[in-house]
């Protein structure tokens, strides 16, 4: 090996060792075991999910995501925001993922990237108990309903709203608990929002609200999401392994009995988004 070729191969060594450093330290999971934390944007006023009780989280989320911490070995740690701001604090990489979770879309599937569903998340109308003009959801076409901002259950009622013979007027919400004081005080007829969120709502508050049977959205899912970048995915499938695991052993069905009233069916393959 003349002079030349040796040099040639030592450049190539440190050009790939470099190369390797540079896709280690863009690696999520790989990045979130040095920090020894798992940072998830959320908003904290999205039962049974995420909200405060005292003061303090509570829901679904917090028991999952301590499940998925002991599988990878860190901390989770929770950053409340308003939902509106939570997507735009992902893209910006204030934290590794949204906790949400999100109804899964096509159009979010484009844009993030999704773990395992959690939890049912088809759209339905909560009302006032014993208001008898709203019997099932065609009955609000007419009148004026909530949901909540930047949600794919506002966009689906959107659709749906459109098809009765008099749309509904629909009132946007910064979150669900604005939308809900509306409505015990009789300022909107029904909030749309998954069934399993007003289940729980209904459950806690049954003199004053009622679910509206059947539920009028189509079946979907909710997950959580991450950026959707070649840096994200060892998190992602590590995160999915967690839940399979959780799947597996029973600690999903059991955390969705604590929080959720029921075990679901929750699949553990990525279905295909009904819209």
């Amino acid at each position: 090996m003349n002079m030349f070729s040796g040099w040639k191969s030592g450049a190539l060594t440190l050009a790939l060792c470099a190369a390797s450093l540079c896709a280690h330290a863009d690696d999520q999971l790989a990045n979130v075991r040095k920090a020894g934390e798992l940072v998830v944007g959320t908003e904290m006023q999205f039962a049974p999910f995420d909200f405060l009780d005292n003061g303090q989280q509570a829901g679904f989320n917090k028991d999952l995501f301590a499940e998925v911490g002991k599988e990878l070995g860190v901390k989770v740690r929770f950053i409340d925001l308003p939902w509106p701001s939570v997507l735009p604090g992902l893209e910006a990489k204030k934290f590794d993922m949204v906790g949400g979770p999100l109804t899964v879309t096509k159009a979010r599937m484009d844009r993030y990237a999704y773990t395992l569903p959690i939890a049912d998340a088809t759209d339905a109308l909560l009302k006032r108990t014993g208001d008898n003009s709203v019997k099932q959801a065609s009955d609000i076409a007419g009148k004026t309903v909530g949901a909540g901002k930047s949600t794919a259950q506002y966009e689906q009622l959107k659709s749906w709203a459109a098809t009765l013979p008099k749309p509904p007027e629909i009132r946007e919400y910064v979150d669900f608990n604005q939308a809900y004081s509306d409505l015990a005080a009789g300022r909107i007829v029904a909030v749309a929002n998954s069934v399993t969120n007003i289940a729980y709502v209904a459950k806690e508050r049954p003199d004053t609200f009622t679910v509206v049977q059947p539920a009028f959205g189509a079946k979907v899912y909710y997950a959580y999401c991450m950026r959707k970048d070649a840096d994200s995915k060892s998190l992602l499938d590590a995160f999915d392994a967690a839940l399979v695991k959780m799947h597996n052993d029973g600690r999903l069905a059991t955390l969705q009995k604590k929080w959720l009233g029921v075990a679901m069916d929750t699949p553990t393959t990525q279905p295909a988004p009904n819209y």
